[in-house]
């Protein structure tokens, strides 16, 4: 399996059928015993989701195949749909070892309607299993199915926060079934007779917005009056967040046991309020967010509860039945929120009697505070907060805060109340001039399996530590979007989108979220950039604009997500959008020099390309270079990237690989100095730059740029250096140095200097926007620091996936770094676990694979008659110092001397 994946189920499975119990020597068989049967496939999901109620197109199914016997491969699998217990498709038996985004081939499927289904598989000798457990999916609604109006509150105030009721009575039969379907500008809260069952945001264009399908059968009973209610807020244009309009769309399908349906849709028979919010400046400049000022007073206690007394409430504006004014387009919104109350780990009443309330770490979340005896027209502050003053309490400085305004307000009512915040913010404290308050939070990230969460243990805590920072960062910065920051901007920037969802696809094997953020900025060339650019921020409130590092990026995330995934359909759609990104740098390519020169886009700072960012943390790169030596390097990979898509999907790559290879000549000729080291370009006059940057060497190795016999005395400059890289660019630091494990170890763990261990050692919880955040006011909360966890994943575990779904792996421990590491590594087909130690001179590694996968094992040895092995594996080679094994699925053992 070296430098290749095998394409085809029939080659994996030659593979797998040669794999025999190994002792000292291992002899491969020529035929795979036949052994248990397989059993029935579990973990089903349509589009990588559990149970979706908005399936639009075919739906396409994933399982995981279960076989207790080793080395086990998929060969055929059979998928039953059922609606009502009838049969709609049945694929028979397909020859595949497929088992992720399996499309559904039978009969159109109707819309808003609940489906059941149900697979099989055979294994590699032939062996059928039982039928999986039943699992469901309700197809969602085209945009011609809705028959609901677009409604909103008449107002022209900027922050606008509005209350909207149905009340309705329902039918005697049983409620079997009840499904809402809603779109909302920008925020809404859904409620059914007084319950809170949904909170989304949808920060969409109104021409491509979302909607979300939610189960509210429970919440319904039958024969008597029900209210649905909805409490939405817009909040004009804002970083990651398109102007648009208010607007609230809404059908409720409430099917009785008897065969009817009580259908409930928004229409001018609803009645809106303004909400009990008063208003209030802006936190910043950048995010366009507001500070959240709520009047218990005004609140209208019981309003989402029948009976009442809504008759002083007005009659919505009606925009017309969807699509209508704007609203022209929606879409399934594949993602989900994941909410979880928490407490502080303190609370201090200082002298004041204010409460400063600790919860121990950076989180976004929402504040929740409880008064129990309010006093009517007492305005209460509070302020959220990132550091404590020495007095304790919370600090306001801007530097501290983002130059964010974190306050809150809240005007009591008599008697018990709660103020709960609407819009969640990125904080630590949380500080309420109340000596009686009661104190919580709502934190809220993007919904995870927690059985595909990624775990690290190894013999050096400072590297748990880093990972652990990492993991929690990423999940952190995951919203609705990927952001910038909880705090400042909540922008999806490209750039950080790329870095995050490499961490969160390999940290918590998340999914919907990475393929939302690829659509949407697939969109943004289309509605922004005819040139073959993508927007640097999308979606966004201040329209077009663009980094040109940030579109490079685009081509390398694609072929990161397909390797994860194995997801085929994405990648097509991507595919002519990289294509447009190769053909935008093939055309800045200077003849003369055969370099990409002053590559368009971008302004200011950001002109040809940012680098890294903040400025500090360019650490003197040389930004009056035309034919930027990083830029450079980034569009051999564009190009790279983008021929091994075309390859995949049946298309020639050969003149992408041949202007790649080309492209890397001419860095290789023109960009590096008398001692072999790459500087930071070539200016406009034609002279190189003085200055060898650590980024423009350390991404010349990561992306393969150096020549082999090159890349050690290149691998040592960029090592002397210490960090010189920003958070944003570090992963790229430690792929360059994956070689040289001990100086991983010494970048993670390395205290005093800038670093991962730096950021923990004062105190921070969150990975940061940059090494000297504290001292340049930089972000406390900017989750694109934490994508290094896979470098960690790859030198220190060892493991990194190789083949399209993870159906490949490869596995190598280092020689030196740590004494030992144990650990699960999310792939498609299952989590990869590896667990290996130092013993004496030699090592134990033990590897557990799930069912249709292949791994290729590195055991440190000087050969084959060095390991032991227990288990099923097949030995290759001898490579640098390693014993090279082909094993699949089990638990293998192996024992070097």
């Amino acid at each position: 399996m070296r430098h290749r994946y095998l394409r085809r189920g029939t080659a994996v499975l030659a593979v797998v059928a040669g794999l025999v119990t190994a002792g000292p020597a291992v002899v491969a068989s020529t035929a795979a015993p036949r052994g248990h049967a397989p059993g029935a496939p579990v973990d089903l999901t349509v589009g990588d989701r559990d149970r979706p109620l908005n399936v639009e197109g075919a739906p396409l199914f994933g399982w995981r195949p279960v076989d207790r016997d080793p080395g086990e491969l998929q060969t055929a699998y059979q998928i039953v749909v059922r609606q009502d217990g009838k049969p709609v498709w049945d694929s028979g038996r397909v020859a595949s070892g497929s088992q992720e985004y399996v499309a559904y081939a039978g009969p159109a499927l109707a819309p808003a309607t609940g489906y059941t289904w149900t697979v099989r598989t055979w294994d590699r000798t032939g062996q059928p299993s039982p039928w999986a457990r039943q699992a469901a999916f309700d197809t969602g609604l085209d945009d011609g199915d809705w028959r609901a109006s677009w409604i909103r509150r008449t107002t022209a105030e900027a922050d606008d926060y509005t209350l909207a009721r149905k009340e309705f009575t329902l039918g005697r039969s049983p409620v079997v079934r009840a499904r809402a379907y809603i779109a909302a500008s920008h925020q809404y809260a859904l409620h059914v007779n007084g319950t809170v069952v949904d909170k989304g945001g949808t920060f969409a264009y109104p021409d491509a917005g979302y909607y979300r399908a939610v189960d509210v059968t429970r919440q319904l009973r039958a024969g008597g009056t029900a209210v649905v209610g909805v409490q939405y807020h817009w909040y004009g244009r804002g970083q990651g967040r398109p102007a648009g309009e208010p607007g609230l769309l809404l059908r409720l399908e409430v099917d009785h046991a008897d065969g009817t349906t009580r259908t409930v849709v928004t229409d001018g028979s609803w009645q809106v309020t303004r909400g009990p919010w008063l208003p209030a400046p802006k936190r910043n400049g950048d995010g366009g967010d507001y500070v959240e000022e709520f009047d218990a007073t005004a609140e209208p206690r019981g309003w989402d509860r029948p009976g009442f007394d809504a008759s002083a409430w007005q009659t919505p504006q009606v925009l017309g039945t969807h699509p209508a004014g704007v609203f022209t387009s929606l879409r399934a919104q594949e993602t989900d929120l994941q909410f979880e109350t928490v407490e502080p780990v303190s609370v201090t009443r200082l002298d004041s009697g204010t409460l400063v309330a600790d919860f121990g770490k950076v989180i976004p979340a929402a504040p929740v505070v409880r008064f129990r005896d309010g006093e009517q027209g007492r305005h209460v502050a509070m302020h959220a907060g990132y550091v404590l003053n020495p007095d304790g309490t919370v600090s306001r400085d801007s530097d501290d805060n983002q130059n964010t305004n974190l306050a809150y307000g809240h005007t009591q009512r008599d008697g018990d109340q709660t103020f709960r915040s609407f819009t969640y913010l990125g904080f630590r404290y949380l500080e309420v001039e109340d000596p009686s308050a009661e104190i919580s939070a709502v934190v809220q990230h993007t919904a995870v399996d927690d059985g595909r969460r990624a775990w690290l243990r190894t013999s050096d805590p400072g590297v748990d530590a880093a990972f652990d920072l990492m993991r929690r960062s990423a999940l952190y910065g995951s919203q609705e979007q990927f952001l910038d920051t909880p705090t400042r901007e909540k922008g999806q920037f490209l750039g950080d989108t790329a870095d995050i969802s490499l961490a969160t696809m390999s940290g918590y094997g998340e999914r919907t979220l990475t393929r939302q953020a690829i659509r949407q900025f697939i969109e943004s060339q289309a509605r922004y950039w005819p040139d073959g650019r993508l927007n640097a921020v999308y979606p966004n409130g201040d329209g077009k604009r663009d980094i040109p590092d940030y579109t490079e990026m685009f081509p390398g995330w694609i072929w990161d997500y397909y390797v994860r995934t194995g997801d085929r359909g994405v990648l097509a759609e991507a595919y002519p959008v990289m294509r447009a990104v190769a053909d935008y740098v093939r055309r800045y390519i200077d003849p003369a020099t055969g370099l990409v020169t002053r590559l368009e886009g971008g302004s200011g700072e950001y002109r040809y390309g940012i680098i890294d960012w903040p400025a500090t943390m360019r650490y003197g790169h040389d930004m009056s270079t035309a034919a930027r030596t990083v830029i450079n390097v980034l569009g051999v990979d564009v190009l790279n990237a983008t021929a091994r898509a075309a390859e995949e999907l049946g298309e020639s790559g050969e003149g992408l690989r041949a202007d790649a290879a080309a492209l890397t000549g001419a860095i290789n000729a023109t960009l590096r100095r008398g001692d072999g080291l790459y500087h930071d370009g070539l200016r406009g006059d034609g002279s190189a730059s003085t200055h060898a940057s650590q980024i423009a060497n350390a991404y010349a190795l990561a992306f393969g740029v150096v020549p082999e016999e090159d890349r050690a005395a290149v691998s040592e400059y960029v090592a002397s250096l210490g960090m010189r890289m920003g958070p944003m660019t570090a992963h790229r630091l430690l792929q360059a140095l994956a070689g040289r494990p001990d100086d991983v170890v010494e970048r993670l763990t390395d205290a005093e200097s800038p670093g991962w261990a730096n950021i923990l050692a004062r105190g921070g919880t969150f990975t940061w926007e940059s090494w000297d955040a504290p001292e340049t006011g930089q972000s406390h909360s900017h989750p694109w620091g934490a994508t290094s966890l896979v470098e960690i994943q790859r030198t220190i575990l060892g493991v990194t996936p190789t083949a399209p779904a993870g159906s490949e792996v490869a596995i190598r421990p280092p020689k030196s770094g740590v004494d030992s590491a144990a650990g699960e590594v999310p792939v498609q087909r299952g989590m990869v676990g590896v667990d290996w130690r130092r013993v004496g001179d030699g090592v134990s590694l033990t590897v557990d694979l799930p069912v249709n996968v292949v791994a290729e094992v590195h055991v440190p040895a000087g050969g084959k008659d060095d390991v032991r092995v227990h288990g099923q594996a097949r030995f290759v080679e001898r490579r640098d110092g390693y014993a090279v094994y082909e094993v699949g699925s089990g638990k293998v053992t192996f024992f070097s001397a």
